[in-house]
């Protein structure tokens, strides 16, 4: 099981490395382009232009990050990011969190399926030969909670079907430990982004009040921010919140799939001992 936890780290590793290093050099690239972008802007408007206009100005503050992020989801998002706050800023937090978990559990899940009948038709008659020796490096070999349970199942082969249904059940508890790992933050992302919609709403509202009370009439030209802000800190919140959920059900679904292998491949393999008693 040892060689498994190995096998499955390594690509999860990879994939992790390769996101952040692209995100890295992208950043790092755009930052660079709006530093080149306003000399540029600078000289062009001399030359067209008798007098500088104010675009210069609109184009100085901007960030390398936010002239990247403006290439990558667009200038709109991007305003409204601003526009509803610092709350936004938990929010995006907690947005990146759950995406780079869903792709963890995503990769992982993948990575952990194995053709099933394959490899029933390869171990059993193994076993039915009793060649565990053959039967504990090809079970060692699979990646994936049935090769893993197949490996324990297999190594207590010596101590007759009672041992071997104990190593079964031992090895398949780990292994829904394992499967289950990840989910919680998952969860905690779809419970709190919602929650921080809501808090941005009421810190809208309250803004929305308190320009009521410092004018002493209700305009809406008045209230139209606090209740801007309203607005867009709750779609956030749903923005986040819906798809992580749709793609925490699908990867519920995957769970439930590989332990219904680990219960098919279990079974099989105590029918074949029991056989060879």
């Amino acid at each position: 099981m040892k060689k498994y936890r190995k096998n499955y780290l390594v690509p999860t590793g990879i994939v992790v490395l390769l996101a952040m290093l692209c995100l890295l050099s992208l950043s790092l690239f755009a930052q660079q382009n709006g530093e080149d972008l306003l000399p540029f802007e600078e000289e062009n408007q001399e030359i067209i232009t008798p007098t500088p206009v104010n675009i210069i100005t609109e184009t100085e503050p901007m960030s390398g990050i936010e002239a990247f992020a403006r290439r990558l989801v667009g200038g709109y998002l991007v305003n409204l990011f601003l526009e509803g706050g610092w709350v936004m800023w938990p929010m995006l937090v907690l947005a990146i969190w759950g995406v780079a978990m869903l792709i963890w559990k995503l990769v992982a899940l993948s990575y952990a399926k194995t053709n099933l009948n394959a490899f029933l038709n390869h171990i059993l008659p193994l076993l039915k030969d009793k060649k565990y020796k053959e039967s504990l490096d090809f079970a060692d070999k699979t990646r994936g909670p049935v090769g893993s349970i197949a490996y324990a199942a297999v190594a207590k082969a010596s101590g007759g079907t009672e041992a071997v249904e104990k190593a079964l059940e031992n090895a398949a508890t780990l292994e829904m430990a394992f499967l289950e790992k990840g989910f919680i933050a998952i969860n905690t992302t779809i419970s709190l982004a919602p929650m921080f919609g809501f808090f941005g709403t009421i810190l809208g509202m309250i803004e929305a009040f308190d320009a009521i009370a410092k004018a002493g009439e209700v305009d809406p030209t008045i209230v139209a921010d606090g209740i801007k802000i309203a607005l867009i800190t709750t779609m956030a919140g749903l923005a986040i919140a819906i798809p992580v959920q749709f793609v925490n059900n699908v990867l519920l679904q995957m769970v439930d799939g590989l332990v219904l292998d680990m219960q098919r491949a279990s079974d099989k393999i105590i029918e074949t001992f029991v056989e060879n008693k």
